[in-house]
């Protein structure tokens, strides 16, 4: 692959045409209309996450009226929605706000280079549709790609994988064709992808097994807010929904506050919960009681108990054990049991790859993001005019997302009106203790802890996970300190840039 010849310039460069990326634009848009900018999508649709993964049942986990933006509300009476809803609020942003002019699909960001002389990232970008090699010039790169691979689920080594004579499937690369109807299925894994896949999958199938090496904690919550819904007919769509979304903020608070205070009694609760919705007599502490505290990874919900509804009509089963090997016909067991299988399922998670695997230069020098850390949960030291998105992992991920954009505009303002055109944060504090980025017990996380950036102990440095603190922080702090280096170059003639039709 050659360069091309021209190299487009805009002020500010968006990765990623999800959840987090429309949002960044639609922020961007408001606060400065006058930047240009452009959103690079690798794929050939919008939405991210929801436009990828295609498994049955594939629904939010976190209730709209907080996942969805602040500045749009959620109209439809599911709080706890399915995938193509989402997809649908998401390409309705995208079309209301002429968010879709500024997106060049199949655009894979490969790397990018800072130069402080210029004060611009050089950024390499690969059309997979025409295997060509384009460059764009950028002031700002605002990573908002997500935090795992696309193009690749995490599947361990499975002994004897190779003798099962049936089908084997990863939920995030689900065939089109894929016909379950009175089958024999085994979903391995009981994260939030498995328990969305058993009841979905229990409809239609023979009979559904989750096979699961350890329990994880499993609350029922309503499929629908009944207050949110009424609030928004009496009150209003605004209105309504601002009032639902607080409520909601301060619940899924309240709930993780809970947890983490008071474990033993959590853990009581939400097995009371689980017995109460499984049949007389079921195994609770087998299949339900994990060994952690509640919150210690993230707790998985299941709307209107629909999971322990299809293990009460005998369509699906839970079982706990590990995997000897596969067999010709299914799984065996460590304990000896077999289980039958048509079709595996391998909801073994993901591979987290943060800034969809870009590499990272600061004036001919790799940024090794392991030795980086994370200001404000936005910005990396050492890296100027870098942004990135990442969300809560204990409550709903778009709440700190818009938080982060506020953020990164008032930043902007600032720049602006000191006519400064860098700005990079430095970790000075030698003497200060890090920690991982995300301190979350996930194993797909502590998979790859020590190649991501780290967290401080304190100030700006620390990953916050409490919006209200971020609330404080991000939407209403200053967005100066002693930790942040401003610089101002001679500002080059920047080529505009001509909006994708």
């Amino acid at each position: 692959m050659e360069h091309t010849a021209n190299t487009t310039q805009v002020d500010v460069l968006i990765v990623g045409a999800g959840i987090s990326g429309i949002g960044a634009a639609y922020y961007l848009q408001q606060e400065h209309p006058g930047r240009s900018y452009a959103i690079l999508e690798s794929r050939g649709a919008t939405g991210g996450t929801w436009d990828l993964f295609r498994y049955p049942g594939i629904r939010s986990d976190s209730d709209l009226h907080t996942f969805g933006y602040e500045f749009k509300p959620w109209r439809d009476e599911d709080a706890i929605a399915s995938a193509d809803k989402i997809l649908a609020y998401l390409r309705e942003t995208v079309r209301e706000n002429n968010i879709d002019r500024n997106i060049r699909f199949h655009h894979k960001v490969l790397g990018a280079a800072w130069d402080s002389d210029a004060a611009r990232w050089l950024v390499d970008v690969e059309r997979t549709d025409t295997d060509e090699l384009v460059q764009i010039s950028a002031n700002w790169l605002f990573c908002a790609g997500g935090y795992y691979r696309y193009d690749q689920g995490f599947t361990p080594q499975f002994p004897g994988r190779d003798r099962f004579a049936g089908q084997v499937v990863h939920p995030q690369h689900w065939p089109e064709d894929l016909d379950y109807t009175g089958k024999k299925v085994v979903i391995i894994g009981s994260g939030a992808t498995a328990v969305t896949l058993v009841p979905s999958m229990a409809a239609k199938a023979a009979h559904v097994t989750m096979l699961q090496r350890s329990p994880t904690y499993i609350l029922p919550v309503p499929s629908k807010d009944a207050f949110a819904n009424v609030a928004g007919r009496v009150l209003g769509a605004d209105r309504g929904y601002a009032l639902a979304r607080r409520k909601n903020v301060i619940r899924q608070r309240a709930v993780y506050t809970f947890c983490q205070k008071y474990p033993a009694a959590a853990r009581r609760l939400i097995r009371w919960t689980n017995a109460r919705e499984l049949p007389a007599g079921y195994p609770v502490d087998t299949h339900f009681s994990p060994d952690y505290k509640p919150w210690d990874q993230r707790l998985c919900t299941v709307p209107d108990a629909d999971l322990f509804k299809a293990i009460g009509s005998g369509k699906a089963a839970v079982v706990t054990d590990r995997i000897a090997t596969f067999t010709e016909t299914g799984i065996e067991l460590e304990s000896g049991q077999h289980l039958d299988a048509d079709i595996i399922v391998t909801a073994t998670g993901l591979n987290v790859q943060l800034f969809g695997g870009m590499t990272l230069t600061v004036d001919g020098q790799a940024v090794d993001l392991s030795e980086t850390v994370a200001y404000k949960g936005i910005m990396l030291s050492g890296v100027p005019n870098f942004a990135f998105a990442f969300g809560y992992t204990n409550s709903s991920w778009t709440l700190k997302v818009g938080l982060l954009c506020e953020h990164f505009c008032r930043l902007l303002s600032h720049m602006d009106e000191r006519g400064f055109d860098s700005v990079r944060p430095e970790f000075d504090d030698p003497g200060m203790e890090t920690k991982p980025l995300l301190d979350f017990a996930a194993g797909y996380v502590q998979r790859v802890a020590d190649t991501l950036p780290r967290q401080g102990a304190a100030g700006p440095w620390v990953m916050s996970m409490n919006y209200n603190f971020d609330r404080e922080v991000l939407r209403h702090g200053a967005v100066t300190d002693p930790n942040l280096r401003f610089a101002a170059a001679r500002r080059a003639e920047v080529q505009a840039f001509a909006p994708v039709s």
